[in-house]
């Protein structure tokens, strides 16, 4: 890492304005070459401004060599679709890992969703035909589905796994046909074994023995969904981090939202976000420095304390001490 490694941090709303400090707070303790430019995003800086996502946020994150993002409320695809597409991601990636100490409803679960993260329905071509009448396009090409696949076997390589590709082709023949076909190339071209399963039918299977699987594969929408599913074998949104990765940038997040119940009152759980740091740190090449973040987390969430979300009563700051003792 070179010693002007600069991370633009968009805290946006919510829980995200206190779990998103609390792990740059964890990361300056790392005496890591970081430096830090915070910028504004969401509901907040919508009504003061008038805008969800003002210019200097997508400059600064385009400038940035990484972002670390919070959270956004009923602006959020305001402000994550354009940040996503501002760092170039056309691959978010998911693990879901359920952790000694905290009640998980599957403790063997021990995965990672590798989603399309540029097309598909989520590419908002919506149009009202008539009254009462409204569509939205579905986009898969070829170019997207074949760089999502090369990403997802070439992560599964390194980690001596297997790649499940989980589509919906028997129905939407054309677009996920497309997505299959693409996925398949790239795996014949690269003689890697692969399984392929129906979406619907993965979604049963995952609750029933998520074990079977390592590195899934999927299609914009279908890895939204499977990896929330997936994320409440482990025990909730608030332990699952997430990468944006593009060629040359990447945006890191939880996967969490704004959590406006709780919001300002102290108890949000902060560990997404620091295991999304985590992921960040690999990604910019600290591979000891992510690894001694993920190990506090994860030592934290073994032996506490544990905010109220896990069964616990500590506050975000003292999980935020605990970890920090823990480094």
């Amino acid at each position: 890492m070179s010693d002007d490694v600069e991370i633009a941090v968009v805290p946006g709303d919510g829980i995200g304005r206190e779990v998103t400090p609390a792990t740059v707070r964890v990361l300056d303790a790392l005496d890591a070459p970081l430096s830090f430019s915070e910028y504004e995003a969401g509901d907040a800086v919508a009504d003061e401004r008038g805008t969800p996502l003002p210019e200097e946020t997508v400059e600064g994150v385009d400038a940035a060599d990484a972002t670390l993002f919070g959270a956004a409320g009923e602006t959020a695809a305001d402000v994550i679709l354009p940040l996503r597409e501002a760092v170039g991601s056309f691959a978010n990636v998911r693990p879901v890992k359920a952790y000694p100490g905290v009640d998980a409803l599957q403790p063997e679960t021990d995965l990672v969703f590798v989603r399309e993260n540029t097309e598909g329905v989520y590419a908002g071509i919506e149009s009202e035909l008539a009254p009462g009448v409204t569509t939205c396009t579905r986009v898969v090409t070829d170019d997207a589905s074949r760089r999502v696949a090369e990403f997802a076997f070439d992560y599964a390589a390194e980690r001596d796994a297997r790649v499940t590709v989980a589509h919906k082709a028997n129905v939407m023949r054309v677009t996920d046909g497309q997505f299959l076909d693409s996925v398949r190339a790239v795996a014949d071209d690269r003689g890697a074994a692969h399984d392929e399963a129906l979406m619907d039918a993965l979604a049963m299977h995952l609750v029933q023995r998520p074990a079977d699987y390592d590195v899934v594969c999927c299609p914009n929408l279908a890895g939204d969904m499977l990896s929330d599913l997936a994320a409440g074998l482990v025990g909730g949104l608030g332990l699952l981090p997430s990468a944006n990765v593009g060629g040359a940038n990447a945006l890191f997040e939880p996967v969490h939202g704004t959590a406006p119940d709780i919001a300002g009152e102290g108890v949000a759980n902060p560990a997404a976000t620091m295991l999304s740091a985590a992921l960040m740190l690999e990604w910019l090449g600290e591979t000891d420095a992510g690894e001694r973040v993920r190990t506090a987390v994860e030592s934290v969430l073994a032996d506490g304390p544990r905010t109220p979300d896990l069964g616990g009563e500590a506050t975000t700051a003292d999980v935020t001490a605990a970890v920090l003792e823990r480094l």
